[in-house]
């Protein structure tokens, strides 16, 4: 007996939790899919005036491209992660890449404007299926213990996105064109496919998840988490959608949009740390904060839009309180139990979708009728609504929340540090790709040459989630 006890006490305090290398690059890979998924999807957004020029259609009609990817994300969400849910993780996050390929590769060929909202749709078949996969792969492929740690790697490629791939991608579209900057996406897409085709583990399919029921979802507060999550992105996007011909009218220089965006996607690198610093302790109070800081900067923006300075002060607050948004809904959703953490993933993502094809209609509608002046009240009256969602669901949102272990909001606090760990994670990508085939470096080069100034760290940031296993 005093064996067995020797023996269960070793592994608790002393055996060393690792990570393998094919865990590292399926982390990586994860990670940097994560990053194309969201540059995929808000391109448009910096590159809607000189779209909406090239194919003579009018800024408020462009709108219509992130309406119907949203709207297909919001439709398809739920559905196809039930559907899929006992396929192999490998098969769907593959053909997902694949789909984010095919659909910049139609926008980027599209002879119309049709095309172009065609391929939007293939985009947001695929983005239904991603983000449900994505995290729930993470945590299947390192030990239990640094599952926080991987979802937070993961979801830092989202961030990534926001700060250097939707800013890069308007700086290549309004220097060389728009179409050969969403084709760029389309091959690193590809080639990331291959990657992940070649270097992530297999993971198996799980049982049907636990999907419940809208009295089930309304019961545990789901339901109230779900429909204020829409109205806040509801009323981002109607202002967020249009925000390069915003800014523009507010006097910036059309050629500094990008770096409008690198700014301002700086400022929601602000809010993913406040998040991880308040998302355990006192969410419920920090998302009311949040919300409401959100709405008292679009109600300043008119104010201020005589000043190109103030312009960019007061949409810095809004991007950094509307940074915060993404975790606290997640972590609020997945509390609320009542069905399987996939399950609420692909509700908030349906939510979010359905918001922000709304929200980008509405925005559009009202650019439209009253202008862009129009657009921060019009957001902030949107907002409002789910400010009071918030507020009076006390189950959604309760006063005091505690950490579910399939989570580990804990460890939510690392999204920032990770961004440096996707980043650095790109060469060693980049070297998989010439192990599979010679053929491809030109292009490799070209795609990760903008990212190899942090290449070195990409070891150190191993090291350090080995550290934590350790621990």
């Amino acid at each position: 007996m005093s064996t067995s006890t020797r023996t269960s006490a070793v592994p608790t305090h002393t055996t060393p939790i690792t990570l393998t290398s094919s865990s590292v690059v399926g982390i990586a890979v994860l990670g940097l899919a994560t990053f194309f998924a969201i540059t995929t999807e808000l391109m448009p957004v910096g590159l809607l005036g000189t779209m909406s020029r090239d194919l003579g259609v009018t800024e408020s009609t462009m709108g219509i491209v992130i309406t119907v990817y949203a709207g297909a994300v919001a439709l398809l969400a739920l559905p196809l992660t039930s559907l899929t849910a006992k396929l192999p993780r490998k098969v769907v996050l593959v053909a997902t890449l694949v789909g984010y390929t095919a659909s910049n590769a139609m926008v980027a060929l599209a002879p119309s404007f049709a095309v172009v909202c065609a391929g939007r749709v293939v985009g947001g078949i695929a983005h239904a299926l991603f983000f449900s996969v994505a995290s729930a792969y993470a945590t299947r492929i390192v030990p239990p213990r640094l599952a926080g740690r991987a979802i937070a790697f993961v979801y830092s490629g989202s961030s990534l996105g926001f700060v250097v791939g939707v800013p890069i991608a308007t700086g290549v579209g309004q220097s060389i064109g728009w179409r050969p900057a969403v084709g760029a996406v389309a091959v690193c897409a590809a080639l990331l496919a291959v990657v992940a085709t070649a270097f992530l583990p297999s993971v198996r399919g799980a049982a049907s998840p636990h999907v419940g029921s809208p009295r089930a979802w309304a019961r545990t507060g789901l339901l109230a988490v779900v429909v204020a999550d829409l109205l806040l992105f509801a009323g981002h996007y109607v202002v967020y959608t249009y925000i390069g011909p915003y800014t523009i009218d507010a006097g910036l220089d059309a050629g500094m949009v990008s770096g409008a965006l690198l700014v301002l996607g700086g400022t929601g690198v602000i809010g993913l740390w406040l998040a991880g610093v308040f998302v355990d302790r006192a969410p419920r109070r920090t998302l009311v904060v949040a919300i409401a800081a959100m709405t008292g900067a679009f109600v300043a923006m008119p104010l201020v839009h005589g000043s190109l300075l103030g312009t960019m002060i007061v949409a810095g607050i809004w991007m950094a309180a509307n940074g915060t948004t993404g975790t606290l809904f997640m972590a609020a959703a997945i509390r609320a139990g009542g069905v399987s953490p996939e399950i609420a993933g692909a509700l908030v993502n349906g939510a979010s979708n359905i918001g922000i094809a709304g929200g980008a209609a509405l925005g559009g509608q009202v650019l439209g009728a009253a202008g862009l002046q129009a657009l921060p009240f019009a957001g902030a009256v949107v907002l409002l609504g789910g400010l009071t969602v918030v507020l009076v669901a006390r189950r959604g949102f309760p006063v005091h929340a505690t950490a579910q272990q399939h989570l580990s909001t804990s460890s939510i606090a690392v999204l920032t540090s990770s961004l440096a760990v996707v980043t650095s994670s790109i060469p060693t990508v980049g070297r998989a790709i010439q192990t599979i085939t010679g053929s491809v470096s030109t292009v490799q080069r070209a795609a990760t040459g903008s990212f190899r100034a942090v290449g070195d760290s990409a070891r150190a940031a191993t090291g350090s989630m080995r550290t934590v296993g350790d621990r």
